[in-house]
């Protein structure tokens, strides 16, 4: 259904619309969660190690999806809300195209570097088959990850979080289904994990495309539609290319990590593999919130309506902190229990890996939420070079502390340290820059005159 997020109490809007992205994005980590869980329970410890190395280099070929999704998503929110239909459909076209390049060029460089990739991290050489297997199965799926991404993006744009819910939680029990029938019944191995998750992310793109051309139709456009235009696409990098950037350096930044990781054995890289999977389902689930907060902000501004953005911030700052508390308290008493749900007998270095991972990361959710929230709407409000300089202090620290404190007599605890001092200097920059946007100031002076009538 599509939704017009600049009328309504802003509250009440962002609710409405964020809850079907959070259920969306929680079904979206069920792909990687049950690849894990599955592969650790029904293969063994280095099965589960293997998935998880590959998914570091996985999540580089995400952040270009990402990317493209961000930029067809504000573009098309902002001439959704200034009711430019016509050019709202050809920015959809545009997305399209530029996201088909972008994603054969990945490709093709995927095919050609998956070995070179596999040892830059130092994977370890009982892990090294398996961790390819289940990287070139993957690769040969980035279409339906770039496609389904851009028809989520759509969906969003359009105001509608609920069909991307949809598709994702059928698909998402799905997938734990095919998983569990290729490797248990099959036999397959990491195999069968990874053509599980081809078959059924295949499947939810294709239906998802094919609903965002029907929505499309029902759109009366009274302008010109275009297949392609060089401004629109313009328009498009500007947002995509930051956003892509931050990602891909959040991914590079990852994957040195887990290098460092990599460097203490099976069993530190089994406990990581099983707890940052749960820590990236909050994160991402987060940072979805941030993009339907995104859509609100970049719908508002195409209309006209700034007055609704602080609102918006105040109402997204309530709302993901309401989420932190369950989530903190779950990882932070019971993280040891869900370590479980991926390794039937883990090794002690597994679990306690695992366990302090969480424990250090999840009190400061509250923190990192509230950045992503502000993120939203810098995105939304194309201030990207803002965006990028609390995004990119976050990586140095968190990597720079990473590899320094790994060195230290803390081993790999002390990698796990280095997440909140980065996310805690990262929210301090992307809140100051949100405070600076143009919606305050124009409070401001709309306070002042304010205060003069009086």
């Amino acid at each position: 259904m599509i939704k017009d997020l600049t009328v309504g109490k802003p509250e009440t809007v962002l609710w409405r619309f964020c809850i079907p992205l959070f259920g969306s994005v929680i079904f979206q980590q069920f792909y990687n969660l049950a690849d894990s869980f599955v592969a650790g329970k029904f293969i063994g410890e280095n099965a589960l190690a293997s998935v998880g190395n590959s998914y570091e280099i996985t999540l580089i070929f995400i952040a270009f999806a990402f990317g493209c999704n961000i930029g067809c998503s504000v573009i098309v929110s902002h001439f959704f809300g200034a009711k430019n239909y016509s050019e709202m459909k050809t920015a959809v076209y545009t997305a399209m195209i530029t996201s088909a390049v972008v994603c054969a060029v990945l490709m093709c460089l995927g095919i050609g570097f998956c070995d070179s990739l596999l040892s830059t991290i130092r994977t370890p050489e009982e892990l090294f088959p398996d961790s390819k297997l289940y990287l070139d199965i993957y690769i040969w799926g980035l279409p339906f990850v770039f496609f389904y991404n851009i028809a989520t993006g759509i969906f969003s744009a359009l105001g509608d979080s609920k069909t991307p819910f949809y598709f994702l939680a059928v698909s998402s029990t799905a997938n734990v289904a095919v998983d569990i029938l290729f490797v248990a019944a099959f036999h397959m191995g990491v195999a069968g994990v990874a053509w599980a998750t081809f078959l059924c992310q295949g499947i939810s793109c294709l239906l998802a495309v094919s609903v965002v051309f029907l929505r499309l139709r029902k759109i009366h456009a009274d302008g010109k539609i275009s297949v392609f235009s060089l401004p629109i696409l313009k328009r498009f990098l500007n947002v995509a290319v930051p956003s892509v950037l931050q990602q891909s350096f959040i991914s590079i930044g990852n994957i040195i990590i887990q290098g460092v990781i990599n460097g203490f054995g099976a069993g530190v890289i089994a406990g990581y593999s099983a707890s940052v999977k749960l820590n990236n389902l909050v994160i991402t689930s987060f940072t979805t919130l941030g993009n339907g907060i995104s859509n609100y902000t970049a719908q508002n501004i195409g209309a006209g309506k700034l007055e609704r953005i602080k609102e918006g911030f105040r109402a997204g700052i309530k709302m993901v902190w309401i989420i932190s508390v369950p989530l903190f308290l779950v990882y932070f008493f019971a993280g040891k229990w869900l370590l479980y749900l991926f390794v039937e007998d883990p090794s002690i270095l597994a679990l306690q890996t695992g366990v302090a991972f969480l424990r250090i990361l999840s009190p400061f959710y509250f923190l990192i939420s509230a950045k992503l929230v502000a993120d939203g709407i810098l995105r939304g409000s194309n201030m990207m070079n803002k965006f990028m300089i609390a995004t990119f202090t976050d990586l140095i620290l968190r990597v720079g502390l990473a590899i320094i404190l790994s060195k230290t007599v803390l081993g790999p605890f002390g990698i796990w340290s280095a997440w909140p001092i980065g996310w805690t200097v990262a929210a301090i920059l992307s809140i100051m820059f949100y405070r600076s946007g143009k919606w305050n100031q124009q409070f401001q002076n709309t306070n002042r005159l304010e205060m003069l009538d009086s």
